[in-house]
């Protein structure tokens, strides 16, 4: 046996801290969602379950955990954005993660073409209607019609990898 076979550590099962730290394994970027809810106060979470469905026609998705203080007015609003972070909004990622405190005051952002708030300085954002929302077990699977679609392309994405903020490394 390799040498360094002795010291890797392998684990196996089905207990929710196997399961999550084997989920951890899958590199991916970061992403605040955003809407407006039905009195006009914006809501907002940073989310790393999101992903494209389709090009035709363009919709993505993305998992908002339902015990999430703001999961009801995401599944309830006819719009929302997903702002894919970029390497120097760790902060706004951190915020947006909080239960207590004020996002939106904190955050500079404005208002999209649907009406959703936009987080300045994102490497991407997709704006959306509501196409459907399903169940996902303790998530809302919220899927969107991407109806305008913007981008940096000078920026570089934060990423998240084994529970801690990663960044690209180019050889």
């Amino acid at each position: 046996m390799p040498a360094d076979a002795a010291t890797r550590e392998y684990r196996s099962g089905s207990d929710p801290r196997t399961l999550r730290d084997a989920l951890g394994c899958f590199a991916t970027g970061v992403t605040v969602v955003t809407c407006i809810d039905a009195k006009g106060q914006p809501f907002g979470l940073t989310a790393n379950s999101f992903t494209s469905v389709s090009l035709e026609p363009p919709l993505l998705l993305v998992c908002i955990a339902r015990d999430a203080r703001c999961a009801p007015a995401l599944a309830a609003a006819s719009h929302f954005a997903v702002n894919v972070l970029q390497t120097g909004q760790e902060p706004q990622s951190i915020l947006f993660s909080t239960r207590d405190q004020d996002r939106f005051g904190a955050a500079a952002w404005s208002t999209g073409e649907t009406g959703a708030p936009l987080l300045r300085e994102s490497l991407c954002v997709f704006e959306c209607d509501r196409h459907a929302v399903y169940d996902g077990g303790d998530h809302d699977i919220l899927v969107g019609k991407v109806v305008r679609a913007s981008f940096d392309p000078t920026l570089d994405p934060l990423l998240y990898f084994r529970g801690r903020y990663r960044r690209l490394h180019f050889d």
